[in-house]
Protein backbone atom coordinates (compact mmCIF):
# COMPACT_ATOMS: atom_id res chain seq x y z
CA UNK A 1 0.00 0.00 0.00
CA UNK A 2 2.90 2.35 -0.57
CA UNK A 3 1.71 3.50 -3.96
CA UNK A 4 -0.25 6.67 -4.34
CA UNK A 5 -2.30 5.98 -7.43
CA UNK A 6 -5.69 4.31 -7.01
CA UNK A 7 -6.22 1.13 -9.02
CA UNK A 8 -9.79 -0.11 -9.62
CA UNK A 9 -10.05 -3.68 -8.33
CA UNK A 10 -13.75 -4.25 -7.56
CA UNK A 11 -13.53 -7.74 -6.04
CA UNK A 12 -10.73 -6.74 -3.69
CA UNK A 13 -12.65 -3.60 -2.72
CA UNK A 14 -15.79 -5.62 -1.96
CA UNK A 15 -13.81 -8.12 0.14
CA UNK A 16 -12.08 -5.42 2.17
CA UNK A 17 -15.36 -3.62 2.72
CA UNK A 18 -16.93 -6.87 3.95
CA UNK A 19 -14.23 -7.21 6.63
CA UNK A 20 -14.55 -3.51 7.41
CA UNK A 21 -18.25 -3.94 8.16
CA UNK A 22 -17.51 -6.53 10.84
CA UNK A 23 -14.74 -4.48 12.43
CA UNK A 24 -16.81 -1.29 12.56
CA UNK A 25 -19.81 -3.19 13.93
CA UNK A 26 -17.55 -4.40 16.74
CA UNK A 27 -16.41 -0.84 17.35
CA UNK A 28 -20.04 0.34 17.54
CA UNK A 29 -20.88 -2.39 20.04
CA UNK A 30 -17.91 -1.43 22.22
CA UNK A 31 -18.82 2.27 22.02
CA UNK A 32 -22.38 1.52 23.15
CA UNK A 33 -21.04 -0.72 25.91
CA UNK A 34 -18.64 2.00 27.02
CA UNK A 35 -21.44 4.58 27.09
CA UNK A 36 -23.53 2.22 29.23
CA UNK A 37 -20.67 2.28 31.75
CA UNK A 38 -20.67 6.07 31.96
CA UNK A 39 -18.10 7.04 29.33
CA UNK A 40 -19.22 10.29 27.66
CA UNK A 41 -19.50 10.50 23.86
CA UNK A 42 -16.80 13.19 23.70
CA UNK A 43 -14.40 11.06 25.72
CA UNK A 44 -15.09 7.99 23.58
CA UNK A 45 -14.22 9.89 20.43
CA UNK A 46 -11.16 11.50 22.05
CA UNK A 47 -9.64 8.16 23.04
CA UNK A 48 -10.60 6.61 19.74
CA UNK A 49 -8.76 9.33 17.81
CA UNK A 50 -5.82 9.65 20.21
CA UNK A 51 -5.02 5.95 20.32
CA UNK A 52 -5.42 5.68 16.56
CA UNK A 53 -3.00 8.58 16.05
CA UNK A 54 -0.46 6.99 18.39
CA UNK A 55 -0.78 3.57 16.74
CA UNK A 56 -0.46 4.93 13.21
CA UNK A 57 2.52 7.13 14.13
CA UNK A 58 4.33 4.24 15.83
CA UNK A 59 3.71 1.85 12.92
CA UNK A 60 4.90 4.39 10.36
CA UNK A 61 7.97 5.27 12.43
CA UNK A 62 9.02 1.67 13.08
CA UNK A 63 8.53 0.77 9.41
CA UNK A 64 10.57 3.79 8.31
CA UNK A 65 7.64 5.33 6.44
CA UNK A 66 6.88 8.32 8.64
CA UNK A 67 8.09 10.73 5.95
CA UNK A 68 5.54 9.25 3.54
CA UNK A 69 2.82 11.29 5.22
CA UNK A 70 4.10 14.46 3.58
CA UNK A 71 1.31 15.95 1.53
CA UNK A 72 0.51 18.81 -0.79
CA UNK A 73 -3.22 18.45 -0.09
CA UNK A 74 -3.45 19.63 3.49
CA UNK A 75 -6.64 21.56 2.73
CA UNK A 76 -8.37 18.43 1.45
CA UNK A 77 -7.21 16.53 4.52
CA UNK A 78 -8.54 19.28 6.79
CA UNK A 79 -11.96 19.20 5.11
CA UNK A 80 -12.05 15.43 5.43
CA UNK A 81 -11.03 15.70 9.11
CA UNK A 82 -13.78 18.17 9.97
CA UNK A 83 -16.42 16.16 8.12
CA UNK A 84 -15.10 12.91 9.58
CA UNK A 85 -15.07 14.20 13.15
CA UNK A 86 -18.60 15.56 12.77
CA UNK A 87 -19.69 12.25 11.29
CA UNK A 88 -18.21 10.36 14.23
CA UNK A 89 -20.30 12.33 16.69
CA UNK A 90 -23.46 11.51 14.76
CA UNK A 91 -22.55 7.85 14.20
CA UNK A 92 -21.65 7.26 17.85
CA UNK A 93 -24.63 9.34 18.95
CA UNK A 94 -27.04 7.17 16.98
CA UNK A 95 -25.52 4.00 18.43
CA UNK A 96 -25.87 5.36 21.96
CA UNK A 97 -29.38 6.76 21.54
CA UNK A 98 -30.90 3.82 19.66
CA UNK A 99 -30.87 0.04 20.08
CA UNK A 100 -27.94 -1.42 18.13
CA UNK A 101 -30.09 -3.08 15.46
CA UNK A 102 -32.16 0.05 14.79
CA UNK A 103 -29.06 2.26 14.64
CA UNK A 104 -27.47 -0.16 12.20
CA UNK A 105 -30.61 -0.32 10.06
CA UNK A 106 -30.82 3.46 9.77
CA UNK A 107 -27.13 3.63 8.86
CA UNK A 108 -27.97 1.57 5.80
CA UNK A 109 -29.60 4.59 4.19
CA UNK A 110 -26.01 5.68 3.39
CA UNK A 111 -26.05 3.94 -0.04
CA UNK A 112 -29.03 6.06 -1.07
CA UNK A 113 -27.10 9.20 -0.17
CA UNK A 114 -23.99 7.85 -1.91
CA UNK A 115 -25.90 7.17 -5.12
CA UNK A 116 -27.54 10.60 -5.03
CA UNK A 117 -24.21 12.32 -4.36
CA UNK A 118 -22.53 10.40 -7.18
CA UNK A 119 -25.19 11.68 -9.58
CA UNK A 120 -25.42 15.26 -8.25
CA UNK A 121 -21.72 15.95 -7.64
CA UNK A 122 -20.04 13.82 -10.27
CA UNK A 123 -22.67 13.09 -12.91
CA UNK A 124 -22.01 9.37 -12.49
CA UNK A 125 -24.35 7.04 -14.34
CA UNK A 126 -25.97 4.60 -11.93
CA UNK A 127 -27.70 1.72 -13.64
CA UNK A 128 -30.44 -0.63 -12.61
CA UNK A 129 -28.00 -3.15 -11.13
CA UNK A 130 -26.72 -0.70 -8.50
CA UNK A 131 -30.18 0.59 -7.73
CA UNK A 132 -31.48 -2.96 -7.57
CA UNK A 133 -28.71 -4.06 -5.20
CA UNK A 134 -29.32 -1.10 -2.88
CA UNK A 135 -33.07 -1.77 -2.80
CA UNK A 136 -32.56 -5.51 -2.33
CA UNK A 137 -30.17 -5.00 0.56
CA UNK A 138 -32.38 -2.43 2.24
CA UNK A 139 -35.38 -4.77 1.91
CA UNK A 140 -33.36 -7.34 3.82
CA UNK A 141 -32.63 -4.76 6.50
CA UNK A 142 -36.31 -4.00 6.92
CA UNK A 143 -37.21 -7.67 7.13
CA UNK A 144 -34.66 -8.34 9.85
CA UNK A 145 -35.08 -5.28 12.03
CA UNK A 146 -38.78 -4.50 11.36
CA UNK A 147 -38.26 -0.96 12.72
CA UNK A 148 -41.15 0.29 14.81
CA UNK A 149 -42.82 -3.11 15.11
CA UNK A 150 -42.27 -3.31 18.88
CA UNK A 151 -42.54 0.39 19.58
CA UNK A 152 -41.79 3.69 17.94
CA UNK A 153 -38.14 4.51 17.34
CA UNK A 154 -36.89 7.61 19.14
CA UNK A 155 -37.40 10.38 16.53
CA UNK A 156 -34.37 12.36 17.70
CA UNK A 157 -32.18 9.28 17.58
CA UNK A 158 -33.52 8.42 14.12
CA UNK A 159 -32.73 11.95 12.89
CA UNK A 160 -29.19 11.66 14.28
CA UNK A 161 -28.83 8.34 12.46
CA UNK A 162 -29.98 9.80 9.13
CA UNK A 163 -27.54 12.70 9.38
CA UNK A 164 -24.81 10.19 10.22
CA UNK A 165 -25.66 8.15 7.11
CA UNK A 166 -25.44 11.23 4.90
CA UNK A 167 -22.06 12.18 6.38
CA UNK A 168 -20.75 8.62 5.93
CA UNK A 169 -21.64 8.81 2.24
CA UNK A 170 -20.02 12.24 1.89
CA UNK A 171 -16.86 11.10 3.69
CA UNK A 172 -16.62 8.10 1.37
CA UNK A 173 -16.35 10.41 -1.63
CA UNK A 174 -13.82 12.65 0.14
CA UNK A 175 -11.63 9.65 0.94
CA UNK A 176 -12.03 8.31 -2.57
CA UNK A 177 -10.80 11.65 -3.91
CA UNK A 178 -7.81 11.65 -1.54
CA UNK A 179 -6.98 8.11 -2.64
CA UNK A 180 -6.14 9.47 -6.09
CA UNK A 181 -2.92 10.95 -4.75
CA UNK A 182 -2.47 9.73 -1.17
CA UNK A 183 -1.89 6.31 0.36
CA UNK A 184 -4.27 5.02 3.07
CA UNK A 185 -1.77 5.55 5.90
CA UNK A 186 -1.35 9.20 4.95
CA UNK A 187 -5.11 9.74 4.88
CA UNK A 188 -5.62 8.14 8.29
CA UNK A 189 -2.63 9.96 9.79
CA UNK A 190 -3.83 13.41 8.79
CA UNK A 191 -7.42 12.67 9.80
CA UNK A 192 -6.35 11.79 13.32
CA UNK A 193 -3.59 14.42 13.50
CA UNK A 194 -6.03 17.21 12.66
CA UNK A 195 -9.12 15.96 14.51
CA UNK A 196 -7.48 14.86 17.77
CA UNK A 197 -6.42 18.38 18.89
CA UNK A 198 -9.92 19.64 18.07
CA UNK A 199 -11.70 17.13 20.29
CA UNK A 200 -8.96 17.46 22.94
CA UNK A 201 -10.14 20.99 23.60
CA UNK A 202 -13.52 19.71 24.76
CA UNK A 203 -12.57 16.48 26.52
CA UNK A 204 -11.47 18.04 29.88
CA UNK A 205 -15.12 18.98 30.47
CA UNK A 206 -16.36 15.40 29.99
CA UNK A 207 -13.60 12.98 31.02
CA UNK A 208 -14.04 10.93 34.18
CA UNK A 209 -12.47 8.10 36.22
CA UNK A 210 -13.01 4.50 35.06
CA UNK A 211 -12.34 1.01 36.34
CA UNK A 212 -10.05 -1.48 34.60
CA UNK A 213 -12.88 -3.15 32.71
CA UNK A 214 -14.11 0.14 31.30
CA UNK A 215 -10.60 1.10 30.22
CA UNK A 216 -10.30 -2.26 28.46
CA UNK A 217 -13.52 -1.51 26.57
CA UNK A 218 -12.25 1.95 25.60
CA UNK A 219 -8.92 0.58 24.35
CA UNK A 220 -10.60 -2.25 22.41
CA UNK A 221 -13.03 0.24 20.88
CA UNK A 222 -10.16 2.49 19.80
CA UNK A 223 -8.22 -0.46 18.36
CA UNK A 224 -11.24 -1.60 16.34
CA UNK A 225 -11.72 1.97 15.17
CA UNK A 226 -8.10 2.24 14.03
CA UNK A 227 -8.28 -1.03 12.09
CA UNK A 228 -11.64 -0.10 10.61
CA UNK A 229 -10.27 3.27 9.54
CA UNK A 230 -7.42 1.67 7.61
CA UNK A 231 -9.69 -0.93 6.00
CA UNK A 232 -12.34 1.65 5.08
CA UNK A 233 -9.80 3.92 3.43
CA UNK A 234 -8.22 1.01 1.59
CA UNK A 235 -11.56 -0.26 0.27
CA UNK A 236 -12.26 3.14 -1.28
CA UNK A 237 -8.86 2.98 -2.94
CA UNK A 238 -9.97 0.08 -5.12
CA UNK A 239 -13.68 0.67 -5.73
CA UNK A 240 -16.38 3.30 -6.21
CA UNK A 241 -18.14 4.42 -3.03
CA UNK A 242 -21.57 4.02 -4.65
CA UNK A 243 -20.71 0.38 -5.40
CA UNK A 244 -18.86 -1.04 -2.40
CA UNK A 245 -20.93 0.69 0.26
CA UNK A 246 -23.58 -1.97 -0.32
CA UNK A 247 -21.37 -4.44 1.58
CA UNK A 248 -22.01 -2.44 4.75
CA UNK A 249 -25.35 -4.28 4.96
CA UNK A 250 -23.53 -7.27 6.41
CA UNK A 251 -22.87 -5.25 9.57
CA UNK A 252 -26.48 -6.01 10.51
CA UNK A 253 -25.58 -9.65 11.04
CA UNK A 254 -22.93 -8.57 13.53
CA UNK A 255 -25.31 -6.11 15.16
CA UNK A 256 -27.88 -8.89 15.61
CA UNK A 257 -25.25 -11.17 17.15
CA UNK A 258 -23.95 -8.46 19.48
CA UNK A 259 -27.46 -7.40 20.38
CA UNK A 260 -28.27 -10.92 21.56
CA UNK A 261 -24.97 -11.77 23.26
CA UNK A 262 -24.00 -8.42 24.79
CA UNK A 263 -27.21 -6.44 25.27
CA UNK A 264 -29.72 -9.28 25.65
CA UNK A 265 -31.77 -8.42 22.56
CA UNK A 266 -33.11 -11.58 20.91
CA UNK A 267 -32.68 -11.73 17.12
CA UNK A 268 -35.82 -11.56 15.00
CA UNK A 269 -37.14 -14.68 13.29
CA UNK A 270 -37.07 -12.64 10.09
CA UNK A 271 -33.27 -12.76 10.17
CA UNK A 272 -33.35 -15.92 8.09
CA UNK A 273 -35.42 -14.18 5.41
CA UNK A 274 -33.53 -10.90 5.38
CA UNK A 275 -29.96 -12.25 5.47
CA UNK A 276 -30.17 -13.93 2.04
CA UNK A 277 -31.36 -10.64 0.54
CA UNK A 278 -28.41 -8.79 2.06
CA UNK A 279 -25.95 -11.38 0.80
CA UNK A 280 -27.70 -11.40 -2.57
CA UNK A 281 -27.20 -7.65 -2.89
CA UNK A 282 -23.44 -8.06 -2.52
CA UNK A 283 -23.35 -10.94 -4.99
CA UNK A 284 -25.35 -8.93 -7.51
CA UNK A 285 -22.88 -6.07 -7.32
CA UNK A 286 -19.92 -8.44 -7.60
CA UNK A 287 -21.45 -10.12 -10.66
CA UNK A 288 -22.13 -6.79 -12.34
CA UNK A 289 -18.62 -5.50 -11.61
CA UNK A 290 -17.16 -8.67 -13.11
CA UNK A 291 -19.14 -8.07 -16.29
CA UNK A 292 -18.02 -4.44 -16.51
CA UNK A 293 -14.38 -5.37 -15.86
CA UNK A 294 -14.51 -8.04 -18.58
CA UNK A 295 -15.98 -5.61 -21.10
CA UNK A 296 -13.37 -2.99 -20.20
CA UNK A 297 -10.54 -5.45 -20.85
CA UNK A 298 -12.01 -6.34 -24.23
CA UNK A 299 -12.36 -2.67 -25.14
CA UNK A 300 -8.73 -1.97 -24.19
CA UNK A 301 -7.37 -4.72 -26.43
CA UNK A 302 -5.83 -3.44 -29.66
CA UNK A 303 -7.82 -4.13 -32.81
Amino acid sequence: MDGSIARPRPFLALGIRLITAGVLATMAMLAKLGASKGVHLVELIFWRQTLTLIAVTVILTLSGRIMSVKTTRLGAHARRAVTGLTGMFFVYGAVILLPLAEATAISFTAPFFAVMLSVILFGEKVGRYRWGAVILGFAGVLLITQPGSSGMIDPFGAAIGLVAAFLVALISFQVQDLNKSENPWTIVFWFTAISTPIVAIAVPFFIGPHDAQTWAIIIAMAAAGALGQILLTTSLRFGSAAVIIVMDYTALLWATLYGASVFGTAPSDMLWFGAPLIIGAGLLIAYRERQIAARSKLADKPA
